[in-house]
This record gives structure tokens, sequence and C-alpha cells, in this order.
């Protein structure tokens, strides 16, 4: 997949002297992939849009026919319109979009085994993110950390009839693929009744993303996977949720603070805070099922943030809050290396008694992209420890000092299993951060200390949070509530 993301790559400078941008250069590789791999799959495609009367074109005929062939499956109904709505060619030069469509066609994209489109998407972003371009410092959860959030929740539409699945800020749809992809998986190739499998394909999955072009990548995937997802374009903290609630939420919401400089007004909202990560979680208490579980990424600065306790406190009280994953550092290589993150797992209906916490990250070397990759042996014994309940409820061992088998990567796992009482929990103020107990040995050689990246970052999120508190002491003494008189 890196020689095809380098062969794309190096397509995108030709297209720059045709006045196409990186952005929309991605854009016009989702369309083209997508017409490939369904002519690939047999996946039906209105009369007259299909690849190959693409491919066998040339010229101003072949210009003229692709932008009609985008406006044609733009207007039809259901999600192909959806995938296709408002689309454009940004094709001035014929010859330059039949160099591409030849390199696209060079390659059987449905043999290989990856998400393919997501795959060269995020391959494209990772490389114009590291030649520093504008607009390219977007998040994507790694597909192996994905996986291990699905092996452990377990999102099985056969438990019941009316079985939902979601992510509130979906993306490109990784963690609703892999819900799938999981499914087949127990179904041994999607073995499963008429009815069942008739709502798997169209009721089962739900998503929401803010911005267009991952929004339709998801449709995108989950389409050629065979499946007619519900994916709303939309801002889920902002606006008011509909009165669909969901058996198991699985999300890794946008990171970083830009565009939440205020609280928004939703009355489900117990706690008002400005806190992008914190109003993800809050949504998800109201959307969630009674009985359903949910799995959340979240970064450190969200879990010591001022209103982080508050939020946590509502959250232990509703919801048994049964397991906290660290994840090691560099997890969110190459988009941002320095972000420290967690997986939050809690079950509503019941309240927190216990909370396990698992450190992945103490004395893990750090996660890079050539010659650490992150891999699933990083969580491994994480799953194991898990056990075999999604909800958490699989007694549960903590290891000890001394033990010397399972490993986090490559680094002993040692004592990185504890539980904590959820009296422990309100004496850290229902701040997860709190919890540590391993020393970190790397901060005692001179020579294995932090990139300055991570130390910077860990200082911005600091500041961050102080200004934050800032802020909120302030917004107070202007509303005449705090010890001054306005």
């Amino acid at each position: 997949m890196s020689d095809v993301v380098a062969k794309l790559w190096g397509f995108c400078h030709t297209l720059r002297h045709d006045g196409v941008d990186y952005g929309d250069y991605i854009e016009q590789i989702t369309y083209l992939l997508f017409l490939k791999m369904a002519d690939e799959k047999g996946v039906e495609i209105p009369k007259g849009c299909g690849w190959p009367k693409l491919r066998d074109k040339a010229g101003t005929e072949l210009t003229d026919h692709y932008a009609d062939m985008l406006r044609t499956l733009g207007k039809q109904i259901g999600i192909l319109g959806d995938i296709y709505a408002s689309a454009q060619s940004r094709f001035n030069n014929p010859v330059n979009l039949k160099q591409l469509v030849n390199l696209i066609d060079e390659t059987e994209w449905t043999s290989l085994n990856v998400d393919v489109k997501a795959a060269a998407y995020e391959g494209l972003l990772e490389k114009a993110a590291s030649e520093g371009k504008k607009g390219a410092g977007q998040y994507f959860t790694p597909r192996v950390l994905i996986q291990s959030i699905v092996h452990c929740m377990k999102p099985d539409p056969r438990a019941s009839k009316d079985f939902t699945v979601c992510d509130p800020g979906c993306g490109t749809g990784g963690f609703l693929v892999c819900a799938y992809e999981w499914l087949i998986e127990q179904t041994k190739g999607g073995a499963m009744d008429r009815d069942v499998w008739k709502r798997v394909r169209k009721g089962t999955y739900f998503g929401q993303d803010l911005v267009v072009r991952p929004r339709r990548l998801a449709l995108m995937n989950l389409y050629l996977h065979g499946l007619e997802p519900e994916i709303t374009l939309g801002d889920t903290v902002a606006d008011p949720p509909s009165s669909r609630r969901f058996d198991c939420i699985l999300t890794n919401p946008p990171f970083g603070t830009k565009g939440a400089n205020q609280a928004p007004t939703r009355d489900d909202f117990t706690v008002s805070t400005s806190n992008k990560q914190l109003n993800f979680v809050q949504h998800i208490l109201t959307t969630l099922k009674d009985g359903g579980r949910a799995a959340v990424v979240l970064p450190d600065n969200c879990l010591f943030a001022d209103q982080a306790g508050e939020v946590f406190k509502i959250l232990t009280q509703d919801c048994d809050l049964h397991t906290v994953l660290r994840l090691p550092r560099g997890t969110f290589t190459p988009y941002s290396q320095g972000v420290k993150a967690n997986v939050v797992f809690f079950t509503k209906g019941r309240p927190t008694e216990t909370v396990w916490v698992y450190d992945a990250r103490t004395n893990v070397p750090g996660i890079t992209k050539k010659d650490r990759p992150l891999s699933a042996e990083h969580f491994a014994d994480f799953e194991k420890c898990y056990g075999k309940d999604p909800n958490g409820r699989t007694k549960r061992v903590a290891s000890s000092p001394s033990d010397d088998g399972k490993s986090a990567g490559n680094a002993v796992t040692g004592d990185r299993w504890h539980s904590f009482t959820i009296r422990e929990v309100q004496e850290k103020d229902f701040k997860l951060d709190g919890f540590k107990w391993l020393k970190e040995e790397s901060l005692e050689d001179a020579d294995d200390l932090p990139e300055p990246e991570e130390l910077v970052t860990d200082a911005v999120a600091e500041l961050e949070c102080a200004v934050e508190e800032l802020n909120a002491v302030l917004a107070l003494l202007e509303n005449g509530n705090g010890n001054g008189q306005k």
C-alpha cells in the first residue's frame, strides 16, 4: 500500500500545474477509486457511469464524460447520491485525468488486504502533513487500535432485533467498517438469517461527521462492503441529537481545541464546557441506551481538564466506567506524535464501583512510523486482561510486579493492570489521569528522554487547561457570580 500511496502522491505534484490542490486531488482519487472497486466487486452502477466506459475514453471526450458522470451519480436516490452529492471534476487538462485513470487501472484494488480508499486517503494526508501542507493535520485512529477496541466491545447485531452501532465522529468510517468485519469473522463469512442480514445491511450502522470528505469516504467504504449506513453531516456536539439511541458507541472524537471557544447550548449537557472531548462524552451519555456500552478515545488533557472531574463524576453515577487503557506514546504518529491518549470503556445503567486501568505506556518505547510501528502485540495482553464480557464484568485479577510473561509491545507487562475503587476515584476528584503507579525509567536516562515534540505537546496541553480555567473564572466575575462585584 505504501508503494501505491507513493505513486499517487508523486502524481499529485503533476496536477498542481493543472490548478488542482492536494485536497481536491485526494477527493478526485476517492471518486475514481470507488468506481474502479465497484467494477471489480460487481456493484451496480447507473448505466453509462461504470469504470470501463470512463477508462476507454480520452481527450476532451473523457473530461466531458467524467463531469457528466459525476452529475448523474450525484442525482441518484439513496446512498450513491449521498456519496457523489455536489461532486465536481477539478480537471482542466484531459491528459492529466487520463494519466490518473490509467494509474488507478493498473491495480486490482479489491485484492489488497487493506481498507484501500481510507488507506490511500490517510496515506496521502500523511504525505501532505509531513510536507507541512495546511489542513493536513486530521487525526485518524490506527486500524490495530480500532480492531483491539472492537475485539473487546463485541458489537454483535444478533444480540437483539434493534441492535445499533454508532460513531458520532466517524471520520472515514474506520470503527464502523471494523465492527462489520468483526461480525463477518464471527459468522464465518457472513452466514446470517435473511432477516438479520437485511437489518445489518440497512439499519445497524450509524455515524456523523462535520467534514464532507471523510463522511463521503465512510459512505463509500461501507457501501462497498454491501451496507447502506446512515451517516449524517453535522456538528455532533452543537446540534441537538435525534431521538435515536444506540447499543454500542465506538468513537475517537476530534482532538484539539480549535473552534471550541464557547460551550454548546444543549439542555441535555449537565456541565457547561467548551472542551470538545468532554462534550462528546456528554453527548454519548445522552445517546447511549440503558444497558448500552461505549469505548471512547480521549487525550490525556481531557482527563485532567478543569471540568473533567465534573463530567466523569456524572458518568460514574450513570455508568459503570469499568476500564481505562493508557495508550502508548506516539500512537497517533505521524499526525501528532506528541499526543498522549487513552480509551475509556463504560456501560450505561449502573453506577461505577471499580475502575480497572491498564498502562500500555510507561516504559514502553514510543511508537515510530518505521522502526517501532504500532502493532496488535501492543494490545494483546490488554485484551486478555479485559476479558470476554464486553461490559467489563469478567472476573479480573491484578497483575503483580513479579509477572514477567506478557508483553506490551516490546516491554515487560509487570504491574500494568490495576484496579481502583470508586472512593479512590472520588479522592482524585474524578480526574482519571491521576492513577499512575509505574515509574518511568526513561526519565532517569538522559539519552532516552521523551521527544521534544512530546514535551512541547504536554506543555501546550497544560497551558490550554490553565487558560480554560482562567476563562471560567473570568466568566464568573463578569456574571457577578465571583467574589468581586460587577
